[in-house]
């Protein structure tokens, strides 16, 4: 059992980790790599080793200051727990769990409190992959239905209304955003600073405390600071919390006959 002076230097640097949270959680989402893999680990909450086993889970993803799990036993944010992995052991936050009537059920993410992490060997030989978007449509599988399809088919998937923040990255350019509508294929940004039509970014959407990253590329801007970009291609296994994040704001749909304005001229001749 850990001790209760071993328990309160790790709450005070969990304290520490909160306090710098605006700048070690986003920045190791956005710039390091994020994983899919699954490793099995065992947790278990601080402080009560001796009350209850510890629990067998297994991580979804992982990234170098924390990871996604697996597991069938409960937890709630703001949890200490204890990860270890064979003899790597780490202090952990719980910063985000899922909701229990969704897909995602059981699954959880952490941050661990010291910032190292019982996988960094795995992060360090591993390469982050990206899919395409929708894998069924073959070379037009970055195009959003009704766009330029051979078939004519007009018909594109429903947008939602919400409410989120986006990291638009291209190469040493950074432009936060704020995310007003989202479907399957793309997205309605607005960012005082706005990237090119037709550039190819990376982008990482934050939306219900679930980060998902994306390659996508600028297709119009509109008046406002408005960007409509298209999903291109998505990190592996972020494709399921993309889905969870269209089913939390499934009562929100766009509608079909809204209207927008969209600017066709250059950037340069259409800023204020």
């Amino acid at each position: 059992m850990l001790g209760q002076r071993w328990v309160d230097s790790f709450r005070t640097r969990e304290n520490r980790l909160s306090d710098n949270a605006d700048s070690l959680p986003e920045s190791s989402l956005l710039d390091g790599k994020l994983l899919h893999v699954a490793l099995p680990v065992r947790w278990s909450l601080v402080g009560q080793e001796s009350r209850a086993p510890a629990q067998v889970a297994c991580t979804y993803d992982i990234h170098a200051h924390g990871a996604r799990l697996l597991s069938s036993r409960t937890v709630n944010p703001g949890d200490l727990v204890l990860v270890e992995r064979g003899r790597s052991k780490a202090v952990c936050k719980v910063i985000w769990t899922a909701d229990p009537d969704s897909a995602l059920r059981g699954q959880f993410t952490v941050e661990c409190v010291d910032l190292k992490t019982p996988w960094e060997d795995e992060l360090r030989q591993m390469e982050e992959q990206y899919q395409p978007v929708n894998p069924d449509l073959g070379p037009f599988s970055a195009l959003p239905r009704g766009f330029n399809r051979p078939n004519g088919n007009r018909r594109r998937r429903p947008r939602f209304y919400v409410e989120g923040q986006a990291e638009l990255i291209d190469g040493d350019e950074h432009v936060s955003a704020e995310v007003e509508e989202i479907s399957e294929f793309g997205a309605r940004l607005s960012a005082t600073d706005r990237l090119r039509t037709g550039n190819d970014f990376r982008l990482m959407l934050n939306i219900f405390d679930v980060s998902v990253a994306l390659k996508a590329q600028v297709k119009y801007h509109s008046r406002g600071h408005v960007m409509g970009v298209e999903f291109h291609e998505i990190r592996r296994g972020d494709r399921p919390l993309l889905r969870y994040v269209l089913s939390k704001v499934g009562a929100r749909r766009v509608q079909d006959f809204a209207r927008l304005e969209v600017v066709t001229e250059p950037l340069a001749a259409t800023a204020k």
